[in-house]
């Protein structure tokens, strides 16, 4: 019995951990606790030599159509599911700027607690890249957006939507 109460608790420490229900966690997409410590560093956002911090420019893409067309890699190659598939198999294609719909990778926590299509969201950072995780709950929600920080800004480089 202590066994099951054991290996239970680990679940949920893990469960609670990977859909970051903690605010100020560098994989969590949240406001004012980023912004403390964007400034705790010394960061100004407004210095042109300075590397653009990540969240900051997130919000600002999923905000403003005309900052996220300049911050997208255009043509941009996406995977996505094929609708006149039957099994919806996955395939490649190439989308333009004048074919582009707006993107919004704004989250917050009652995404994960609401009624019809729960997710969580996560970004994943390695070196020069980020990867915004949509991951749903037993919904078929599945998502990643490949970003790269190029010149000290960052760009969405790619997509794969395997959502159904």
């Amino acid at each position: 019995m202590r066994l099951y109460a054991l290996v239970f608790s680990c679940l949920f420490l893990l469960f609670l951990n990977s859909c970051s229900w903690g605010t100020g966690k560098k994989d969590s997409f949240s406001g004012k606790e980023e912004e403390q410590i964007v400034k705790d560093r010394g960061v100004s956002s407004d210095s042109s030599d300075a590397e653009e911090e990540f969240d900051q420019f997130l919000l600002k893409f999923s905000e403003e159509e005309s900052f996220q067309l300049k911050r997208i890699k255009f043509p941009i190659r996406v995977v996505v599911p094929n609708a006149k598939h039957q099994g919806m198999a996955l395939m490649e294609e190439t989308i333009g700027k004048y074919d582009w719909e707006l993107l919004d990778l704004t989250y917050d926590s009652t995404f994960l607690t609401r009624t019809y299509d729960q997710y969580c969201q996560m970004v994943r950072y390695k070196n020069d890249t980020a990867v915004v995780e949509i991951r749903g709950i037993n919904n078929g929600i599945y998502a990643d957006y490949y970003f790269a920080l190029i010149d000290k800004k960052w760009y969405l480089v790619t997509l794969y939507e395997a959502s159904f």
